[in-house]
């Protein structure tokens, strides 16, 4: 799959040299993100990989489980344990189309996932560092690599447009 070259252009700007793979996970993720929208919810999408391999895709599903637990992240994270066998999830990378909240970088520091790879920034409740940092607090026995700017524009436009249709 090839991809456009603002999306190069945009990476390399912002430090990040993606690994092989990830765009095509950030790919999974957003369209995780796009069946999330489908059902009414923010679209933000999640793909667990491991080896190049997703083990785990999910997008938001709070409105339809009603629960304010259901965001992507989380539920990646329980299907990727569940694949795994186990609550540690080494060696694997999570993709997301968003910063994630406070939740969930917390449930990813519980988790072990030692790399993470989101697109869009969330100035208004990012803890990746845009409000805080959660996955890189010191205080904390886990602290994984973070990659931030992968199709970012995609990914923000997602949201953008989401909140705009809401909204008109």
């Amino acid at each position: 799959m090839t991809y456009p070259d603002s999306v190069i252009s945009e990476q390399a700007s912002n430090g990040f040299e993606p690994l092989p793979g990830d765009a095509e996970m950030m790919m999974l993720a957003l369209g995780a993100a796009r069946e999330a929208r489908e059902h009414g919810d923010v679209p933000i999408g999640a793909v667990i990989a491991r080896q190049g391999t997703a083990l785990a895709m999910a997008g938001n599903r709070r409105e339809i489980d009603r629960d304010p637990t259901a965001h992507a992240e989380l539920i990646a994270i329980r299907e990727a344990a569940n694949a795994l066998g186990g609550w540690r999830l080494p060696e694997t990378t999570l993709y997301v189309t968003l910063e994630p909240c406070a939740m969930c970088a917390g449930a990813i520091v519980l988790a072990r996932i030692p790399r993470v790879v989101f697109g869009a920034e969330d100035p208004k409740a990012g803890a990746a560092g845009s409000v805080m940092n959660i996955l890189d607090d010191p205080a904390l026995n886990h602290r994984p690599q973070v990659q931030s700017g992968l199709l970012a524009k995609e990914c923000g436009d997602l949201l953008r447009d989401f909140f705009a249709a809401r909204r008109g």
